[in-house]
């Protein structure tokens, strides 16, 4: 059997992600779809929507054969560790290829970026640094280094001012430095753009969009024609459980909590908190009575909206730089979910699989997987005491079968 992968947050499932698993599995001639899916925190530093549980039924639903978990340590890192991460485990789990979503639509411009920067990589370090040191934010500072570059060649180079493009080049990028066989193919993302908002004439709507619309109007309806009927159906039972999506608005008073039980040198021991930021976050949860106001607060040139939160994020969890990068790679493939295709994928090819393959997480003691499980219990908390009602953990819930 031949297998493709793709990389996905699902947060939630819509219409443009059933047209991707569609397409990636047409383009490759692959039997089944393999997507290794963010778990309950997710790579702009925010809590998912839903559990990942729900998030796994909408996905083998809708034409996903496996679904595997990218772990905390990635599914919260910068685009180069996320992709790292995801990419390795679809190479691990035997697939032949990889689909991506892209704004450019075609996949030589990637491979003509991905030598470009590398035929210039001292070069476009030193610009970078350049940017850098005038003040303008770190992914800013990419981007002009690289529109620099861009002027040196004729070839079509990709716009990396666009957010699935970003995330594809750093797809190729890792299967190319970690020297993996698994190769590259792209899909023109349609109609609706990363941050746009729903349109009306359309039925093809972002992930931004639609969860802008849920938390905006707080109308599960006014999503309808935008996600597949099985994602419908997830939502609307989530929602008549928990009377409530989760966003760090649910969270604030949590958050808040373990912003100020620290002293600003022990906010500095979290994951991807630099120093010199402590004292401000201290000094605006104190003042601020939600999220949005705290990030008001915080917020400056240095550092962006993503790059704070996945601070947030971390020390929300609990997890320390020393916790966060004890391990550089994956090691293990966690099991989700599974269709009765993707469950005889596994009959097939599990032996030739290059990494553990874990379906129940009590009898496995790895460092990386205790951070999965400390997330789904904070994330847990979080909703719990929010909605008082249980959610599932990761010690009580087998994978799915469809």
């Amino acid at each position: 059997m031949k297998a493709v992968g793709v990389v996905v947050e699902y947060n939630p499932f819509h219409n443009g992600h059933l047209y991707h698993a569609k397409q990636s599995k047409n383009q490759s001639n692959a039997d089944v779809v393999i997507a290794v899916m963010s778990g309950h925190f997710l790579q702009r530093g925010e809590p998912s929507l839903v559990d990942k549980w729900h998030r796994t039924k909408m996905a083998l639903q809708n034409g996903i054969d496996l679904v595997i978990e990218l772990p905390y340590v990635f599914s919260t890192g910068h685009a180069t560790h996320f992709a790292e991460g995801a990419i390795t485990l679809l190479n691990a789990i035997g697939c032949e290829t990889f689909t991506f979503g892209s704004e450019e639509g075609t996949i030589e411009p990637f491979f003509n970026t991905y030598h470009l920067i590398k035929a210039h990589e001292e070069e476009y370090n030193s610009l970078i640094k350049q940017f850098v040191t005038t003040g303008i934010s770190y992914p800013q500072s990419l981007y002009m280094a690289y529109e620099q570059l861009r002027q040196k060649v004729s070839k079509a180079t990709i716009d990396l001012s666009q957010p699935n493009n970003i995330l594809g080049y750093h797809y190729i990028e890792a299967a190319k430095r970690l020297n993996l066989s698994i190769e590259p193919s792209t899909i023109q993302r349609i109609q609706a753009g990363y941050h746009d908002s729903i349109n009306v004439n359309s039925s093809i709507a972002s992930a931004t969009g639609i969860r802008k619309a849920i938390f905006e109007e707080q109308l599960l309806q006014r999503v309808k024609k935008y996600v597949p009927s099985e994602t419908y159906l997830q939502l609307e039972n989530w929602n008549n459980q928990y009377h409530t999506f989760i966003h760090w608005e649910s969270l604030w008073s949590y958050l808040r909590y373990a912003i100020l039980r620290n002293t600003p040198e022990q906010l500095t021991q979290f994951a991807d908190v630099s120093e010199g930021i402590e004292h401000a976050l201290i000094k605006a949860a104190k003042k601020s009575d939600s999220f949005f106001d705290f990030m008001n607060n915080v917020k400056s040139k240095r550092y962006t909206w993503t790059r704070l939160q996945r601070m947030l994020t971390h020390i929300y969890t609990g997890i320390t730089k020393e916790q966060l990068h004890q391990s550089s790679k994956p090691s293990y493939i966690r099991l989700l979910g599974m269709t009765t295709t993707g469950q005889a994928y596994l009959s097939e090819k599990k032996k030739q699989f290059t990494l553990p393959l874990i379906s129940r997480v009590a009898s496995v003691k790895d460092p990386m997987l205790a951070l999965d499980i400390r997330a789904t219990d904070m994330y847990a908390l979080g909703v719990e005491l929010s909605t008082k009602e249980k959610i599932a953990k990761d010690y009580q819930t087998p994978p799915i079968r469809l």
